[in-house]
């Protein structure tokens, strides 16, 4: 069995602004009714595959198993991250985690890539552990159908062959004259950022190439703990692990090393142009009108903001409910300078979402000024906010559907669709959903500050602070 290891973290720049680091793109329904994570888990749903591990960050693990539960694929196992370490740390914990069944593969995979061929990129993965079965620590690149300077690319010791073939070197991202070389040699793949080997292989490769990060690997996995059904790393040895690639730390300087190439409609939308319909002058999506355009990609997220564009010629525009952006397209690598740029002014825009997730459901903003809040709240069936209360704000509930059960104080009651409370300033409180279907509220705050952190929590399922 094939143990894979989904990579689940990001910082949602390259597609801002829908994608933005406390929603990254993975989580996203980009190409399909399922977001890209959601079709990753069922790619390994196939036959000689384990349950997944999936490697993430708090602040995304109840969007995870949500998503992984809308798809009816429940048995991964979620391992959480404390902060950011790049690619090495995450990969040599899946491995040590698996340290029991040393001769089993892991396939460590992206959860935030586009494969339309789900066969073929299943029979590239055999072809790749048959040689993993052998020592080999084994990638997969993806042939050239132009002079890409946006991926790192594969050099092959020779052109032709079939499966797993001998890698000479890993390339940088290059400027357009060596792609064309690249592409003219036969020899160069698109680096997928796959990569499959037994445990026992690559934790010595591990022990070779990068073994200051064994320790402390390790006793973040040793000082762990299972927290609601996940695992949680000990963050005080993980944070002291070096932030780098796993393609720099182990894979560039290893020697028996091999390429797959892989044929199988592989993109890893690492662009807004890569979401271009080839087949057509102009893409759209959502509330889009467009009068004489060529060359451009125009979406609306939202249904009451209708985007028109008229004479257009190379341009991508996206708009959200709280931000758009318009880019020549041969500018789209620099919309990663525009989120610094954005952060370094403050501009919440460059990292929040408009839409705030939480392990009960999610919420918006509808309207904020200086005296009052509203907001939307959805509630999922079973959800359960923590028992809280404000200092600075009093709060009117008004269900506009399903049923939300209510504590004020010492009572408790049921509130139906187009009923309504009032929570005083002060006052402990909380809301439920003990329906099957989701519950939906608008919350209207009247006060001198809204914060988030105007909440103190008495209870709380989800084990909050």
């Amino acid at each position: 069995m094939i143990i894979p290891a989904i990579l689940c973290g990001g910082s949602g720049t390259r597609l801002w602004p829908l994608s933005r680091k406390s929603y990254p793109k993975q989580f996203l329904p980009l190409v399909s009714d399922e977001s890209l994570f959601q079709s990753t888990l069922r790619r390994f749903a196939a036959e000689g595959f384990a349950a997944p591990l999936v490697l993430t960050g708090d602040e995304f693990r109840f969007i995870a198993t949500d998503q992984a539960a809308a798809t009816g694929l429940m048995d991964a196992r979620v391992v959480i991250e404390p902060s950011p370490r790049d690619t090495a740390a995450a990969v040599l914990t899946a491995a040590l985690l698996c340290e029991d069944t040393p001769d089993a593969q892991i396939l460590i995979a992206p959860s935030d890539h586009v494969i339309t061929d789900v066969p073929a990129f299943l029979d590239a993965v055999a072809k790749g552990a048959k040689a993993a079965r052998g020592g080999t620590l084994v990638t997969f690149g993806i042939p050239p159908t132009r002079p890409e300077t946006g991926y790192g690319y594969l050099e092959l010791s020779e052109a032709g062959g079939e499966g797993a073939r001998p890698l000479e070197s890993f390339r940088e991202k290059p400027d357009l004259t060596t792609a064309e070389t690249f592409l003219a040699s036969g020899r160069h793949l698109w680096n997928a950022g796959l990569f499959l080997a037994t445990v026992s292989d690559l934790i010595a490769a591990f022990e070779l190439h990068a073994p200051d990060l064994i320790a402390p690997c390790r006793a973040a996995i040793t000082g762990g703990s299972d927290d609601l059904g996940f695992f949680r790393l000990d963050p005080a040895p993980w944070n002291e692990a070096r932030a780098i690639s796993f393609d720099y730390a182990v894979m560039e300087k290893a020697q028996d090393v091999a390429a797959v190439p892989m044929e199988c409609g592989w993109n890893d939308l690492g662009s807004w142009d890569a979401l271009c319909d080839p087949g057509k002058d102009v893409t759209t999506h959502g509330a889009v009108t467009v009068i004489d355009s060529t060359d451009s990609y125009l979406r609306s997220e939202e249904a009451n903001i209708h985007m028109v564009g008229v004479g257009l010629e190379g341009i991508v525009a996206v708009a959200t409910r709280d931000a758009v952006l318009i880019a020549s397209k041969d500018r789209l690598q620099d919309v990663k300078k525009a989120v610094d740029a954005l952060r370094k002014k403050g501009v919440k825009q460059a990292d929040e979402y408009p839409r705030y997730h939480r392990p009960w459901g999610w919420y918006e903003t509808l309207c904020l000024d200086t005296r009052f809040q509203v907001k939307r709240i959805m509630v999922k069936p079973g959800g359960i906010l923590s028992l809280q209360s404000h200092v600075h704000r009093s709060e009117h509930w008004i269900v506009v559907a399903g049923t939300a059960e209510v504590t004020i104080g010492e009572e408790v009651k049921l509130v139906s669709e187009n009923q309504s409370v009032y929570i005083p300033l002060g006052t402990k409180h909380r809301m439920a959903n003990p329906g099957k279907v989701p519950m939906y509220l608008i919350e209207v705050q009247t006060g001198s500050y809204f914060g988030e952190d105007d909440i103190e929590r008495y209870e709380d399922i989800y084990n909050r602070s």
